[in-house]
């Protein structure tokens, strides 16, 4: 297993604020030189912690209006159709996240949309014709009131944990 110290942790909390930051300005943030701290940032991702970097659009600026969780139940959580369904999902680019449950529902779905009949187009040409999905139930977003993508890192140091197979 392999520790993670203060300067680590520093480095993460600087590029989940901003994944364009160069290397001297990162390097700098963090009181270190610009090559061990371009080290530190490599070794994290060979060790699949930094996974990628992306970039955050306004989804009202692309027309992307309607924020939707919608809620799914399975016929069965039978593998295979668990898988079915996860692939369905994956394949649809307005599904944003999507959870395999605990409770009354098998999955929770955020779908991001431009209307109402963009969703109901989802619902009705994709979602429904799933094999295996017994019922649907929607909750619209009428503000969003917090979004963050920054994991919370602790202060001081962390043992990274292998990922769950």
């Amino acid at each position: 297993m392999r520790q993670l110290d203060r300067t680590d942790i520093a480095i993460l909390n600087r590029l989940q604020d901003n994944a364009r930051i160069t290397n001297a300005e990162l390097a700098r943030s963090v009181n270190l030189s610009p090559t061990p701290c371009f080290n530190r940032v490599k070794a994290m991702e060979e060790l699949g912690l930094i996974r990628r970097q992306v970039t955050l659009l306004a989804p009202e600026m692309l027309g992307l209006l309607v924020n939707v969780f919608i809620h799914v139940r399975l016929e069965k959580q039978a593998e295979d159709m668990l898988k079915r369904f996860e692939a369905a999902m994956d394949e649809r680019p307005e599904v944003m996240e999507c959870y395999l449950m605990t409770g009354d529902e098998d999955y929770l779905l955020r779908v991001v949309v431009p209307d109402i009949q963009a969703l109901e187009r989802f619902i009705l040409d994709h979602l429904t014709k799933v094999p295996g999905v017994a019922n649907i139930r929607s909750s619209f977003a009428l503000k969003q009131v917090r979004y963050k993508t920054a994991l919370p890192l602790p202060d001081q140091g962390l043992t990274l944990r292998p990922p769950a197979r």
